[in-house]
């Protein structure tokens, strides 16, 4: 699966400067960057937003390392999670089919002022071993 047009000729959707020390000190144990994402809300409320249903597409990156998931969307997290976090237990990860990573999750979960579902979808031939790690943290 090759990167986006956004990353191939301007290097959009790479992992974000200001965290790139801290995710190399933390250790790398999966990383794709420069990937085609979405996020798609349903029935999303917080203050001053509704939406019953929108979907935004990006270019991003996903990272695992030895203590958190993360994944970007363009440069702002849209997920961040230490492993021991028992907030992980409520994502729902899944593949949907070979080559995308769905993760979805209550928006209340991580956010009280929230309501509603949320979907971020990662394209990457790396999701089969995304899953497989994130499942086997996940308990």
């Amino acid at each position: 699966m090759s990167k986006t047009l956004l990353h191939r000729l301007f290097r959009v959707g790479g992992i974000p400067r200001d965290a790139r020390d801290r995710i190399r000190r933390e250790g790398i144990v999966l990383q794709d960057e420069g990937i085609g994402g979405s996020v798609t809300y349903k029935g999303y409320r917080a203050p001053g937003k509704y939406f019953g249903w929108r979907r935004t597409w990006f270019t991003g990156s996903v990272v695992l390392t030895r203590r958190h998931f993360l994944a970007f969307k363009y440069s702002r997290p849209v997920i961040g999670v230490s492993w021991d976090d028992d907030k992980l237990r409520e994502l729902d990860v899944r593949l949907e089919g070979e080559s995308t990573l769905r993760v979805a999750f209550e928006a209340s979960a991580f956010d009280p002022k929230t309501s509603g579902e949320i979907e971020v979808r990662l394209s990457t031939p790396l999701a089969r071993q995304l899953l497989e790690q994130i499942e086997r943290h996940s308990g």
